[in-house]
C-alpha cells in the first residue's frame, strides 16, 4: 500500500466505525430483512467475529498494522448490503461502505481498499482476492460456519445449505506463519450430513478460501473431522 493520506485529522479506526449509530442500524435491519426469507444469521456477532479474525490473519502474517485495521473494518461492514438484497449484497455493501466511510473522512485509498474487499467476498458473485484485505475477509467470512447461525427450527424446512451449516458443531481458522499455512478445521455431526456432502455443497467457498490463502503467500488446508480434504 502507498503511504497513508488522511482526509481528516485522524485515521478512521474500527471503533469509530462501530460507534456509528447509522452503521449499527443498517446492519441490524439488513439481518432482519434476510431473516424474513429464512437466510442464516448475519448479525452483529458474525460481524464482530469476522472483523476480529480478519485483523488476526494479517497480524499473524506480519502485514502492516494499519492494513490489519482496514481488514477489521471491512470484516465488520462486509454484510451491510443485506439491507438492499441478500443476492449481490457484496456489491451494494461496497457502495454503502463508500458513503459511510466518506462521511467519516477516511482516506480515499483506504476507502478503495475496503470497498474492493467487501465487493469481492461473495462466491456467488465470483469474488476474488484483489488485495490483502480482500483475501483476509474471504478466509474469515467462510470460516464462520456453525449450527447457531441457522434460524429455522424445523429440519424439514432446511435447504441443503441450512443442513450443512447446522451439521457444523465447531470451526476454527488456524494461521501458522512459520509454516506459511492457513488451516480451516471443521467438526461435523455426521448424523446431520456427511463430510463429503459438506465438501460438495461448500466446494466453491473452500476453493475461494484456498486462493485467498495463496494470495497471502500461504498454503491452504481443510480438515473436516480431522480428515484432510484440501
Amino acid at each position: 500500500m502507498s503511504p497513508i493520506r488522511k482526509r481528516g485529522e485522524e485515521m478512521v479506526t474500527l471503533e469509530v466505525v462501530k460507534n456509528s449509530h447509522m452503521v449499527e442500524q443498517y446492519m441490524q435491519i439488513g439481518n432482519a430483512y434476510i431473516g424474513n426469507i429464512g437466510a442464516i444469521e448475519h448479525d452483529l456477532h458474525h460481524a464482530e467475529q469476522t472483523s476480529q479474525l480478519c485483523s488476526e490473519i494479517l497480524e499473524k502474517l506480519n502485514f502492516p498494522a494499519r492494513e490489519a485495521e482496514l481488514a477489521a473494518i471491512a470484516g465488520f461492514l462486509h454484510d451491510i448490503g443485506n439491507l438492499v438484497n441478500r443476492y449481490g449484497h457484496g456489491m451494494s455493501g461496497a457502495i454503502m461502505a463508500f458513503y459511510l466511510l466518506l462521511d467519516l473522512e477516511m482516506d480515499t485509498e483506504e476507502i478503495a481498499t475496503i470497498m474492493g474487499a467487501i465487493g469481492n467476498h461473495e462466491e456467488q458473485a465470483q469474488g476474488k482476492s484483489i488485495n490483502n484485505v480482500a483475501a483476509a475477509l474471504i478466509l474469515a467470512d467462510k470460516s464462520d460456519v456453525h449450527r447457531s447461525r441457522v434460524r429455522k427450527t424445523e429440519m424439514s424446512a432446511f435447504t441443503p445449505r441450512d443442513r450443512v451449516n447446522y451439521a457444523v458443531t465447531g470451526s476454527r481458522l488456524v494461521v501458522m506463519p512459520e509454516e506459511k499455512t492457513i488451516r480451516m478445521e471443521i467438526d461435523i455431526d455426521n448424523e446431520v450430513c456427511s463430510v463429503m456432502e459438506y465438501f460438495e455443497i461448500f466446494l466453491t467457498k473452500m476453493l475461494m478460501s484456498r486462493r485467498a490463502a495463496e494470495y497471502l503467500g500461504c498454503r491452504f488446508e481443510l480438515l473436516i473431522n480431522n480428515n484432510r480434504l484440501l
